[in-house]
């Protein structure tokens, strides 16, 4: 009977340890307008997941930015505020430049081999609203703590011609990644 119950204490244990094991990383990233004058209301949520095959799940759940392409980018700080740039303020500056572990220095999207931080670019709909999942297949939740990720006003062509870093412009909403 000891040997049993022992047996069965073994194997629930390792049924525990396993299960916690299979557990993809999660992290839910609140996610606010900002403005020159700093981070601005809630607009939602980017859920960013291990998918099991060395990539990242992103599941987007943001609502008042305006209609059409918007690029997404994972950035180096863990900021959301503004910072001086020749002499004026720029909405989400602190959060540093585009994560680029490898020092790359190439904008060339979120399937080749630049930057880190390229995300795949997102699409509001009429009323503003971003309600999907993309995959970033060269990130993991690790990768991404300590960072931010920021929402820009303009699209993302993945190349830095004829713009730099994608010609997205303006940073027009941002989550910091804890």
């Amino acid at each position: 009977m000891k040997k049993i119950l022992l047996s069965l204490c073994f194997v629930c244990c390792a049924l525990w340890i396993g299960a916690g094991a299979a557990q993809a990383e999660s992290v839910k990233v609140p996610v606010n307008k900002i403005t020159d004058d700093g981070v601005g209301e809630a607009i939602g949520f980017i859920t960013f997941t291990d998918d099991g095959k060395g990539g990242l799940d992103i599941l987007m759940d943001v609502v008042g930015i305006s209609e059409g392409q918007h690029g997404i980018h994972v950035h180096e700080n863990p900021s959301c505020a503004p910072a001086e740039k020749d002499g004026k303020k720029v909405a989400g500056l602190s959060a540093g430049g585009h994560f680029d572990p490898d020092k790359t220095g190439k904008h060339e999207g979120p399937v080749k081999h630049g930057h880190k931080g390229d995300l795949p670019a997102i699409t509001a709909d009429a009323k503003g609203e971003v309600k999907g999942q993309l995959n970033a297949p060269n990130l993991a939740v690790k990768d991404l703590k300590g960072r931010s990720v920021i929402i820009h006003a303009g699209g993302d062509n993945y190349s830095d011609q004829p713009a730099p870093l994608g010609g997205g412009g303006a940073r027009i909403a941002c989550g910091v990644i804890q």
